[in-house]
């Protein structure tokens, strides 16, 4: 087992909810690598860019972190069905874990979510139901999560939500990620870029970075939203102290189409205590960095897992980031996950079919 551990969230155990070893379950993840910039860091004028992959996790997303500590968590009391809601990422991390634990999977999902994450979480096993105008629509999100959090208190279970609103023991998880890029880095890290739709992910980042405590002191931690999704970078930046929910969320970025403040409120806080801003991107800069990380990069991320570099770009423009500074930005999922959107987005030629000496033909100009 201490083999096994070394190679997950478990070996940061001393930070995570008391699990015995027997009834954690573990596919893997964590411990994803990051690694340095071979050629946007110097488009951009920086020395010290690196990424934190985490499209390399087990299901392909920062989310199996969560999985992997609410599962294992189910698993220690026994509990045979798990009801959630998702946007995609954290219902195929959930469907994977549950199918591990041989625990039944119930999915309500957000209205659009793309369709490859949803056929990811059904061949898990999981029951899958999309419900009309949730993520998009306030009300009706709002309406979801009091309607399944009620349903779920009825029966005695957790409704696991990826925001330390609804499960603050499993995001625990989740801070791990900043305990791994410190060490890495030997702490040496000045910014940290975390995309953000109702925040949990930037919260986790930084619970992790105030927890180190360091002498130098703290990566400053960004928040990074699309435009359509505006919900906390702006009110971090003009130093507002709560975040406002939208009335709909109109970006086409997958993943961060939450309207609701959920942890906005402490990630506002948080960020301020580490020194990090707030940085609003529009879903056009969001899709050119998708496709310049892939090309430049060989690094295939979901849009969402792209926001952070936007949001970097616009902190370069802002000369709020200098030459020799380390940075960090989260790519947060695989590209794999949202295949429509590269359809969408990219004009990728149709490939043709030839005879070999065709081929050879048109091989030949690139020698």
């Amino acid at each position: 087992m201490s083999h096994r551990v070394l190679n997950t969230i478990w070996k940061y155990q001393n930070q995570l909810p008391t699990v015995a070893p027997q009834h954690r379950v573990l596919l893997g993840e964590g411990q994803t690598p990051l690694v340095r910039s071979r050629s946007i860091g110097a488009s951009l004028g920086l020395n010290n860019l690196y990424f934190k992959l985490e499209n390399l996790n087990p299901t392909g997303s920062y989310k199996d972190r969560f999985a992997a500590v609410l599962v294992s968590e189910l698993n220690a009391k026994g509990q045979k069905v798990c009801i959630a809601t998702s946007s995609g990422n954290t219902g195929a991390a959930l469907s994977a874990y549950c199918a591990a634990a041989g625990i039944q999977c119930i999915l309500v999902v957000v209205d659009g979510a793309p369709l490859p994450k949803i056929r990811q979480m059904q061949l898990y096993g999981a029951r899958i139901f999309m419900v009309h105008g949730f993520g998009k629509d306030p009300a009706i999100t709002t309406a979801v999560f009091d309607e399944l959090e009620n349903l779920c208190q009825t029966h005695g279970i957790p409704l696991p939500i990826s925001a330390y609103r609804y499960c603050p023991s499993a995001m625990q998880g989740v801070q791990t990620m900043a305990s791994e890029i410190l060490e890495t880095l030997e702490g040496r890290v000045d910014h940290i870029f975390s995309p953000a739709g109702g925040g949990g992910l930037t919260l986790a980042i930084t619970r992790g970075v105030l927890s180190e405590k360091p002498d130098a002191g703290f990566a400053k931690v960004h928040c990074v939203q699309p435009e359509g999704n505006d919900t906390i970078a702006s009110a971090l930046r003009n130093q507002d102290r709560k975040a406002s929910a939208v009335a709909a969320s109109t970006t086409t970025v997958s993943g961060l189409q939450v309207p609701g403040v959920l942890d906005g409120d402490e990630v506002i806080a948080n960020c301020r205590k580490t020194g990090g801003t707030g940085y609003v991107v529009t879903d056009e800069r969001v899709f050119a960095w998708q496709k310049a990380l892939a090309q430049k990069e060989g690094i295939f991320s979901e849009p969402a897992g792209a926001v952070a570099l936007a949001g970097l770009e616009d902190a370069v423009a802002r000369n709020e980031v200098s030459r020799d500074e380390t940075v960090v930005c989260l790519v947060t999922g695989s590209g794999f996950k949202d295949m429509a959107s590269v359809e969408r987005n990219f004009g990728l030629p149709p490939v043709e079919t030839v005879d070999v000496g065709r081929a050879i033909g048109l091989i030949q100009p690139f020698l």
